[in-house]
């Protein structure tokens, strides 16, 4: 079966499997995605599934039904609280590109390696643009996960919550706060997503090493960001701060791999 969809038009396939998907998920009684949100997760699906295949539509898939899982978690005291995600945590454009443009520009690049842009001559660099690029695409979504998980979770079931600038309590969902259950989460978050992108070939062993480090140091600056300078600029919004996070991310494993292959090279 994978054999037949993969010798097809990767965009016609991308194309007719996610007006399936989010059909069904138009219809279905709860609501992940905002009618403007469907049309752009169907964008996203397929560039996704035409650069990277299956392969890389299992990590957004995964990222996606996790995220919103997690998103409703404790949803009811969360909203007494009035610290819930908006819409009852349906996603809308602005959540569908915070979370994914840094994935999908890693995805862009792969696509444009995989069409022959470049020449036989420039193979060495070509191999290794294109592993790091998937590194980056990995670690984007295994950060964005971390960062649902230590959230949401924090949200819910944090008992102790702390400004990460200055380490003194503050309540639940504070801009810039921690808590254990909630990095714990979000250190959980970014291992099942970087194995399920080893399991499908994605990255390699030590690729998920680098995406859980990543996702680690990027959710950390995502709080020190939200504790500093968020409420000081009206333009840094969350979804701005995700996009931010994201990049973070992507480029924190890329160069963790440089390094690493540099130092033993």
């Amino acid at each position: 079966m994978l054999s037949l969809i993969n010798s097809a038009n990767p965009w016609l396939v991308g194309a007719g499997l996610n007006t399936i998907l989010l059909g069904l998920a138009w219809i279905a009684p709860k609501k992940l995605l905002t009618p403007a949100g469907l049309f752009h997760a169907w964008l996203l699906g397929v560039l996704i599934w035409g650069t990277l295949g299956w392969w890389g539509y299992v990590v957004v898939m995964f990222y996606f039904l996790v995220g919103s899982g997690v998103t409703r978690i404790g949803m009811a005291q969360k909203e007494a609280e009035g610290i819930a995600e908006k819409r009852s945590g349906a996603r809308g454009p602005e959540n569908v590109w915070g979370s994914a443009l840094t994935g999908a520009l890693c995805a862009l690049g792969v696509g444009i390696i995989n069409s022959g842009f470049f020449t036989s001559s420039q193979e060495s660099l070509v191999s290794s643009l294109h592993s790091l690029l998937l590194l980056g695409y990995v670690a984007s979504f295994s950060t964005k996960l971390s960062d649902t998980c230590a959230s949401e979770v924090g949200k819910a079931y944090g008992k102790s919550t702390f400004l990460i600038t200055t380490l003194q309590p503050v309540p639940r969902g504070t801009e810039g706060a921690v808590s254990l259950e909630g990095t714990l989460a979000g250190v959980g978050g970014s291992i099942a997503i970087a194995i399920i992108a080893w399991a499908v070939g994605l990255i390699n062993l030590l690729g998920i090493l680098w995406c859980v480090l990543a996702a680690f140091i990027a959710t950390n600056l995502e709080s020190v960001i939200g504790a500093t300078l968020q409420s000081k600029y009206n333009w840094l919004t969350n979804e701005v701060v995700n996009i931010l996070n994201t990049l973070i991310g992507a480029i924190a494993a890329i160069l963790l791999a440089w390094i690493w292959t540099s130092t033993l090279g």
